[in-house]
């Protein structure tokens, strides 16, 4: 499979925020989001086979696994890294853009889903599997990154309509108004987390490896 990149690094998002992380971020995305901050992995990477992969990481202390892209279930071995990685006691959390059926993940244990629901500003949401939502568990995450009040609109008609049994987090854009968003959220008593990108907030836009 290929891979853009393997770092290890804290966690920017979602429930995990804060830990260290080993990274494996794979190559290429199936989408093309208007703020997309990763777009040196919609095509650099190498080629590695899942041993090479499993070698890798292995030398770092840390037994939580992001893994990332680009989309990684472009790659059909993502599936098999993510079952060995299980049977080697890894922790993972799998983001995925929200585009790709997740059926056949919903059954492994030790395995968190954090999923992307596409907003209008991203000028991807008509490529949303919104079936997705009702297959994430009480464990699993769903992020909405809003830019605008538009944005906040749209997360809250998906919400009530799908009304999602895990973890929801909307995540202001990078550079917006995180206390207009935080302010909309107590206002409308929305049972959400706000998420922020700490990594930014640590490193800036650079690479936080």
């Amino acid at each position: 499979m290929k891979i853009n990149e393997i770092f290890y690094s804290l966690q920017g998002e979602g429930k995990w925020t804060g830990l260290p992380n080993i990274f494996i971020r794979t190559t290429g995305c199936n989408l093309r989001c208007s703020y997309c901050d990763t777009k040196y992995a919609y095509y650099d990477g190498k080629e590695m086979n899942i041993t090479e992969i499993v070698d890798r990481i292995s030398k770092y202390s840390c037994k939580n696994v992001c893994i990332t892209g680009g989309e990684p279930l472009i790659q059909n071995e993502t599936r098999d890294l993510i079952s060995i990685l299980l049977r080697n006691k890894y922790n993972i959390c799998l983001e995925t853009n929200g585009s790709i059926n997740i059926e056949k993940l919903t059954n492994k244990k030790n395995l968190i889903i954090s999923m992307d629901v596409k907003c209008p500003s991203s000028k991807m949401q008509n490529k949303n599997c919104l079936k997705n939502i009702a297959l994430l568990r009480k464990n699993d995450q769903i992020k909405f990154v809003i830019i605008n009040k538009n944005d906040y609109k749209y997360a809250n008609k998906i919400i009530e309509k799908y009304k999602p049994l895990c973890n929801i987090f909307l995540q202001p854009g990078w550079g917006t108004d995180t206390s207009l968003l935080a302010k909309r959220i107590l206002t409308d008593n929305l049972n959400v987390k706000l998420g922020l990108q700490l990594h930014k907030i640590i490193w800036g836009e650079k690479k936080e490896k």
